[in-house]
């Protein structure tokens, strides 16, 4: 767990953001600032791995150029700037120092943004073959009351656990032969220092194992007549004519590449091959007969997904290369789209084997059949219920789905992308030169685990806003988790538990993930820390980690724009736009600053582009508060980018590379069709 601020801010408020919305607070001098002798809190920066990807490069109309600068405009630098802190001769836990002055002394209320982030770096904690954690073949002992589970910092008193997340009292039996599930003699291992990251790893039961190449890679491929579209590749000069190629030529050759990079990497891994235009053709692994979905079969999902699931299972491909190959180079482009049963049967195909893949090619929107799309996108219409209710059942059969469009088609991306947001896979754009190499990255994107369910608990009288605002626990099914994963979450003190949790010293956090391996294992990982606390007026933002804050404010911003929630997403986006311009001034990092101001500039631009300002007087507040939440009607390029924000991460894992040439391909007059 990695926090933004070491300590707990006790009395920020959500108000704060609505507040600094519509209006800017008075000045006020450093004299006027009324002094809090609790200790100031300013994290010392960890380093980090390196800059997250890069967002599509922005342009912004110039009518809300203007605007922007006039609502958005970051106040000048106080003319008075404190003193940097003196150093500690030993640093005490979490390296945490004195500030003689509070942000607020600069002028402005700066913490209308919540510094109170937490970021999960999932993709890690879930690789069990790089945990350094205590390990554990017992079972943990959990609260009856909250399910917290005990750990180094909890309190037993003659065998009663008080448990420090929710005051509940839980007997503990002395002698474990009683009950497996008390404590025993567990009780001097939770309480060494080293059970505050502790893997519960049971003993592996005979016939649980599973290979990891039994796993499934299926090519859903569109076909339909659009394909045939040409795009010049070699221009042409006065000694020779430019050189076209269509985009199923390109995709052929894209495949052609990919099937023998897994001949020669992983020879062993089973490979299918599915096509859709007017008809949804499954070739398997091209050594049997075809099977065929035409008329009513394209509308009856239970047939499908039946089908698909007792398709005989696919040969590896060095049985089956030569087969492959001979398919995919009769392609023959012609008819319409049945894109969303030739999704549902390639899901159905993968979901026998966790961790498998499919990756789905098209260049139009879904015509005929399942998931046909309707004129004007709307959350309640039957394709965007068909596109949700099959990324569950993919994410929850363990399978991962990949989008691929091309460059200046439509294809509805805001709605078929969430196969690939629900599952861990990639939303891309692509064009003749990218293609096969996105396909490359894809395949590479490899499922750590499945199944994986994470629980984040806080004391009692905190919660977690934007996810459940009455809740001090927080329970939230991921489904697969691939490489580089992180998510990141705020919480906040109730305004009745404030005074309370100042009287603390310190407050508790605990992190379970419960998931299944590779190779089928049923693992769960139990991170508990504790933080001090503070209040907003003593947090210096030199010490925050812009990092954490800078990838929360795109993924949170990213979701409630999806959400349609975009008024919202702007009230987030000004409040952090501030933040990291104070963060920035305290401890300067170009470099961070270019690639998180970069983000925050192209969902504004989206958010700006999704609710153009309105003629005459300015909108109320409680207007844009209480606007109805709407789904975003997005363009294929803002679906895209929008998909990115929600998966960003601050760490340089493959995947984050493969995305940030990805976004970074993008022009001017693409961000413009937004």
């Amino acid at each position: 767990m990695e926090f933004a601020c070491s300590h707990v801010v006790c009395n920020w408020s959500a108000e704060s953001i609505n507040a600094a919305y519509t209006s800017v607070c008075p000045r006020r001098s450093v004299n006027e600032h009324t002094y809090d002798n609790r200790t100031t809190v300013v994290n010392q920066a960890e380093p980090r791995i390196g800059p997250p990807p890069l967002p599509p490069p922005r342009h912004i109309h110039p009518q809300k150029q203007a605007c922007r600068t006039s609502t958005s405009t970051i106040p000048p630098p106080p003319s008075f700037r404190p003193p940097p802190p003196p150093a500690p001769s030993a640093p005490p836990l979490h390296s945490s120092i004195v500030s003689p002055l509070p942000i607020e002394g600069q002028g402005q209320s700066r913490l209308r943004a919540n510094v109170n982030v937490v970021s999960l770096s999932v993709g890690t904690l879930v690789d069990i073959s790089k945990a350094s954690c205590l390990q554990s073949c017992q079972r943990p002992v959990n609260c009856g009351k909250c399910s917290a589970v005990l750990s180094s910092v909890s309190s037993i008193q003659i065998n009663v656990w008080s448990c420090e997340f929710c005051g509940g009292e839980n007997t503990l039996s002395p002698d474990s032969s009683a009950d497996p599930s008390t404590l025993g003699p567990r009780l001097g291992a939770f309480r060494g220092p080293r059970g505050r990251d502790v893997l519960y790893r049971p003993t592996p039961v005979e016939g649980d194992y599973q290979n990891l190449e039994d796993s499934v890679v299926v090519f859903c491929v569109d076909i339909s007549g659009s394909m045939s579209v040409t795009t010049e590749v070699t221009p042409g000069n006065s000694m020779r004519s430019a050189t076209y190629i269509s985009r199923l030529q390109g995709i052929q050759d894209a495949l052609q590449r990919a099937l023998q990079s897994l001949l020669q990497s992983s020879p062993h891994r089973r490979v299918a091959l599915v096509t859709f235009n007017d008809e949804v053709v499954v070739y398997g692994d091209g050594t049997r007969e075809p099977t065929r979905f035409t008329d009513w079969a394209l509308f009856d999902y239970d047939h499908i997904w039946q089908e698909g699931v007792a398709y005989s299972t696919p040969h590896c491909i060095a049985e089956c290369y030569q087969a492959l190959l001979q398919k995919v180079n009769e392609f023959r482009d012609h008819g319409a789209t049945c894109l969303g049963p030739a999704a549902l049967v390639s899901v159905a195909m993968a979901s026998r084997y966790p961790g498998s893949k499919v990756i789905l090619c098209t260049d139009g929107r879904a015509n005929i059949g399942l998931g046909a799309m309707e004129q004007v996108p709307s959350s309640s219409s039957s394709s965007a219920s068909f596109y949700r209710k099959l990324s569950h059942q993919a994410a929850a059969s363990g399978v991962i789905v990949s989008i691929m469009t091309f460059e200046g088609t439509d294809c509805r991306l805001a709605e078929v992308g969430l196969l690939a947001d629900s599952t861990g896979g990639r939303v891309n754009i692509v064009n003749m030169v990218t293609v096969a190499m996105e396909i490359q990255s894809a395949l590479a994107d490899n499922v750590l685990a499945t199944g994986v369910r994470l629980t984040l608990l806080a004391p009692d009288g905190m919660y977690f806003p934007y996810e459940d605002d009455s809740n001090h626990k927080l329970v939230r099914d991921i489904g697969n988790v691939t490489e580089g994963l992180e998510i990141t979450f705020q919480f906040a003190v109730k305004v009745d538990s404030v005074e309370n949790f100042l009287q603390r010293d310190r407050l508790p956090f605990q992190l379970q993930l419960s998931f299944k391996t590779r190779d089928q294992q049923k693992v769960t990982r139990i991170i508990t820390e504790q933080r001090g606390v503070t209040t907003a007026s003593r947090v210096w933002a030199g010490g925050l980690n812009m990092a954490v804050l800078a990838v929360h404010c795109a993924q949170l911003c990213a979701r409630l724009t999806m959400e349609g929630r975009v008024h919202e997403a702007q009230r987030q986006l000004q409040a952090q736009q501030v933040l990291l311009a104070d963060i920035s001034e305290q401890r300067p990092a170009p470099k961070e600053e270019s690639i998180y101001g970069n983000w925050i500039e192209t969902m504004t631009t989206i958010c700006d582009d999704l609710t153009p300002e309105p003629e005459g007087e300015k909108v109320e507040t409680t207007q844009l508060q209480n606007s109805q939440c709407t789904p975003a009607v997005l363009s294929d390029e803002a679906a895209e980018a929008v998909y990115q924000m929600k998966r960003a991460s601050s760490g340089n894992s493959s995947s984050g590379r493969a995305q940030a040439h990805s976004t970074a391909k993008k022009t001017p007059e693409a961000m413009e069709a937004m």
